[in-house]
């Protein structure tokens, strides 16, 4: 499928909404995951891009079976087919996620970007690649747009547009999700933000990631360094309010409550995650509306956890962990390695340990060294998923 970009540097998508149908009246793929015994089992599951209620079942799914999907950000294709090859190794379902710096990236760091239009142009790029390669590699992949701050929304506006235009075409959106990072705001501000978006994704079945309480630590140009000890932590008052709200225009969405999150890798004993906190949210829901965990519920800053708190973020209702410091690290040691290993075949085009007129194009070769850094990743994407028991 094609969709004509129009005029990038100038507009952002315009789309006729009002020809969307209303998503109560479309066909919905009901689902009794307690029947489902693999993935595989889950109604309409297919290989590639997953969206909607497909998607929707597959975090029910891995709540149930208490496993989550690391979600990894990439901004190449290279980092991307990382990523998808690792899925493909294990058979499990991954998560793609594009930030707006890391979509930026994906387009060309040297396009205009005041109205953020490179970086809506990367993201669908990235979402396109994804639906065209992922089929390829026989797993579920979920789409997912990362950090959207406030003043980022522009990005997210310009997503929606392409997920509506898709939505005309397809009967589904682009993307498969989409995450709003409006902690920094007052939880009123956040909250009400987040339900008028949720009202503009739903007719689209499309999942809302929100974050309530701040992640600490920076990651792609966001810095949250200096916040405050105490909004590293969420209260079950902050999940019920996101709940009372949100659940009334859609079940779709899901909460990174902050407990203790941050950004980045550092030393042990540095950052004191708190993770029965999210049991707290889930046991305080659960006797309002009489059922155990309600809440879907996303890790965020997952680089360097220990295991342990991995563990009892998944018991406690965690189904997607976000890691990319890790993955950076991992892709960036694949070209260290390669380097090391062959750096008298790295000083020139000509001349090596073997000869001064020995060529060495079959080392600078770019395949050669980004699929070092590939091969480097993949790994690391698979320890990611057998951390969160995304295994078979």
């Amino acid at each position: 499928m094609y969709l004509p970009l129009v005029n990038a540097p100038d507009t952002l998508w315009v789309c006729d909404t009002e020809s969307i149908k209303d998503y109560k009246a479309l066909n919905r793929i009901e689902c009794d995951i307690s029947k489902c015994n693999t993935f595989w089992d889950i109604p309409g599951m297919k290989a590639g891009v997953v969206t909607g209620d497909v998607a929707w079942n597959l975090m029910r799914f891995a709540k149930e079976k208490q496993f989550a999907i690391p979600a990894f950000n990439c901004v190449t294709t290279s980092s991307v087919n990382a990523v998808l090859e690792a899925g493909k190794v294990m058979n499990r379902p991954v998560m793609v996620q594009f930030s707006e710096g890391g979509s930026c990236y994906f387009a060309g760091k040297s396009l205009p970007n005041d109205k953020k239009q490179a970086s809506i142009l990367g993201a669908i790029a990235g979402a396109f690649f994804c639906r065209h390669v992922a089929p390829a590699y026989g797993i579920p992949v979920i789409v997912h747009s990362d950090h959207c701050a406030k003043k980022l929304l522009p990005w997210f506006d310009g997503m929606l547009d392409a997920d509506e235009a898709y939505f005309k075409e397809t009967g589904e959106p682009l993307f498969s999700s989409h995450m709003l990072d409006l902690s920094e705001e007052d939880h009123a501000e956040n909250v009400g933000t987040c339900a008028k978006y949720l009202k503009r994704m739903a007719p689209m079945n499309l999942i809302l990631e929100m974050e309530i309480g701040i992640t600490g630590g920076v990651e792609d140009g966001v810095d949250n360094s200096g916040v405050s000890a105490d909004k590293l932590y969420s209260t079950p008052q902050d999940t019920w309010m996101v709940w009372e709200t949100l659940a009334p225009i859609s079940e779709k969405f899901t909460i990174a409550a902050a407990f203790g999150n941050v950004h980045g890798v550092y030393k042990p004993g540095n950052v004191r995650l708190q993770p029965e906190l999210l049991q707290s949210f889930q046991v305080s829901a659960g006797k309002t509306l009489g059922f155990a965990k309600p809440f879907s519920l996303v890790f965020h800053g997952g680089s360097g956890s220990e295991k342990k708190d991995i563990d009892n973020a998944v018991s406690y209702g965690v189904v997607k962990m976000n890691v990319d410091t890790d993955t950076q690290w991992a892709y960036w040691e694949g070209i260290l390695n390669f380097y090391k290993a062959n750096e008298s075949y790295l000083q020139g085009q000509i001349g090596n340990k073997d000869g001064p007129d020995k060529p060495n194009k079959n080392y600078y070769d770019p395949r050669k060294w980004v699929r070092e850094s590939e091969v480097s990743m993949c790994k690391r994407v698979q320890e990611s998923c057998k951390d969160l028991k995304n295994t078979n």
